[in-house]
């Protein structure tokens, strides 16, 4: 998993934790245990009921972990769309 990261350093990433949140943001850093340093970090937070909300998290650790998936958001994927609604992930 290094060697991926180490290619999307100072890219956009999406990473799903453990806990069924969805952080997007830069990849600042990341150690060998899965350590990520994300900045200018957003998390998405969906629901069916309401739009999409975008809460601002500036830099943000996410510990090894608590990570579930990391990949790179395809082009235009990490642009803002707030009418989308659908079910959050469960935990």
């Amino acid at each position: 998993m290094a060697a991926a990261l180490k290619e999307w350093k100072n890219k956009i990433i999406t990473v799903v934790t453990c806990d069924g949140r969805i952080i997007i943001g830069e990849l600042a850093g990341h150690d060998q245990v899965q350590n990520l340093i994300l900045k200018e970090a957003h998390e998405r937070v969906y629901s069916a009921d309401e739009a999409v909300e975008q809460v601002p998290l500036g830099l943000y650790v996410i510990r090894g972990d608590n990570v579930a998936v990391v990949g790179e958001p395809k082009e235009g994927d990490h642009v803002w769309d707030d009418t989308l609604q659908t079910d959050p992930l469960p935990p």
